[in-house]
C-alpha cells in the first residue's frame, strides 16, 4: 500500500477517470494491477470471453475477489457455469479455477482479514454499506449473507 501512496498525484487523478480495462490496454497494468485484476470468464449463454475488472486480495498464492452483487453478478454466474477462468494481474496472466464461497462465516472471516490488512479501503467500503468503520462480528456475518467471495486457485498448464 505504501508504494501506491507514493505515486504522483496526476497518476491517481488519471485512474479516477481511466477505466481499468483501458488502463491495462495502454500498458498501465503494472500500476493498476496492484489493486485491480481483470477476470476473464466464458459467457454462460454466449460462450464468448467476458472481461470484468475487480478489486482483489492475494493471500498465500490464492486470489480472492468479492461480488458486491452477490450471486446475481454476471461474472459470478459465468464462473458458476464454467469455473475455468483467466486472471490478468498486472503483467501476469494466470489460468485459474474459481471456487465460490457462499458461507457467510467464511465471507465474514475474509472481510475481517481485509479490514486488518487494508484498513482504509475496507473501512471506506464498510461505511458505504452503512456498517461503520469497525463492524462487530454479527454485522460482518449479516453483511456477508448478501455477498459472495470467490477464491481463484492458479492451475498449472502442464
Amino acid at each position: 500500500m505504501a508504494a501506491m501512496e507514493r505515486l504522483p498525484r496526476f497518476v491517481w487523478r488519471l485512474f479516477h477517470f481511466l477505466p481499468p480495462r483501458l488502463a491495462y490496454a495502454i500498458g498501465l497494468g503494472s500500476v493498476v494491477g496492484r489493486t485491480i485484476l481483470l477476470l476473464t470468464t466464458v459467457g454462460r449463454k454466449s460462450g464468448l470471453p467476458r472481461v470484468t475488472p475487480l478489486l482483489y486480495d492475494e493471500i498465500d498464492g490464492l486470489i480472492y475477489v468479492g461480488s458486491a452483487r452477490g450471486v446475481k453478478a454476471d461474472w459470478f454466474l459465468n464462473l458458476r457455469a464454467n469455473p475455468n477462468v483467466e486472471v490478468t494481474l498486472g503483467s501476469r496472466r494466470i489460468k485459474a479455477c474459481a471456487d465460490p464461497v457462499t458461507d457467510p462465516r467464511q465471507v465474514a472471516d475474509f472481510l475481517e482479514k481485509r479490514l486488518e490488512q487494508r484498513p482504509i479501503l475496507a473501512a471506506t467500503m464498510m461505511r458505504a454499506e452503512g456498517l461503520g468503520s469497525k463492524p462487530t462480528r454479527e454485522q460482518f456475518e449479516s453483511y456477508a449473507r448478501k455477498r459472495t467471495l470467490v477464491i481463484l486457485r492458479p492451475v498449472d498448464d502442464a
